[in-house]
């Protein structure tokens, strides 16, 4: 025997209240559980990229002031 629990849609300014079984609300919550999960994955690997080019742009900065100094001595 399976629950269902009432959602509220607005469509054309009516609200109309449909019955949403279990399976179909863990479902979407599945879903959105692993879509919220996915973009997170996907930030984190953008974080990841940026920190690793300011670092490497980091170490140019360095390596170009190294010879720099050197040079003007």
């Amino acid at each position: 025997m399976s629950r269902a629990f009432p959602v509220f849609s607005w469509l054309e300014g009516k609200k109309r209240a449909t019955m949403v079984s279990g399976k179909r609300m863990a479902d979407m919550g599945y879903r959105l559980f692993s879509g919220s999960m996915m973009l997170l994955t996907v930030y984190g690997g953008y974080l990841c990229v940026m920190r690793g080019h300011r670092y490497m742009q980091r170490q140019k900065q360095l390596q170009l002031e190294a010879e720099n100094q050197t040079n003007s001595d």
